[in-house]
């Protein structure tokens, strides 16, 4: 699902059903881990990131719980750094970056734009199975 990478030795692993109230649980679980790691709600990266998150999991509750019963998201963080990554076992993978002149919906390209402004990177793997993807946003602090 996703690498470990030794530069982001904080980490945290969430499960939930793709239902609704994934949104709201994943976004609260983020603003926990961030303030437990010392990453305060009033740093600049914060609230965007809580926004490209939420986008994220709703696009799995919205789109993939039909055939990915659950949502995972796992919240990383080393020096300079938080990463995140939002896995479900829908196959489609969307575009990220989204394309120059292509649309994909509202939520993705607010989640391009925003992981673009903040310096950030946005990238989309299948399963070795091809039957559910990640999409990891890494973005400095």
């Amino acid at each position: 699902m996703t690498a470990a990478r030794p530069d982001l030795p904080l980490r945290h692993v969430l499960t939930l059903p793709t239902t609704g109230s994934a949104v709201r649980i994943a976004r609260e679980t983020a603003e926990e881990v961030l303030a437990e790691w010392g990453i305060g709600h009033r740093h600049q990266a914060v609230g965007p990131a809580l926004l490209i998150l939420s986008e994220l999991v709703a696009n799995s509750v919205r789109h993939a719980a039909a055939l990915s019963p659950n949502v995972t998201v796992f919240y990383a963080a080393g020096p300079g750094t938080f990463a995140f990554t939002v896995h479900d076992r829908h196959p489609h993978r969307p575009p990220l970056p989204v394309p120059p002149g292509g649309t994909t919906g509202g939520g993705l390209e607010t989640v391009a734009e925003l992981t673009a402004a903040l310096g950030g990177t946005a990238v989309v793997r299948s399963d070795p199975d091809g039957h559910g993807k990640s999409i990891r946003i890494t973005l400095p602090l």
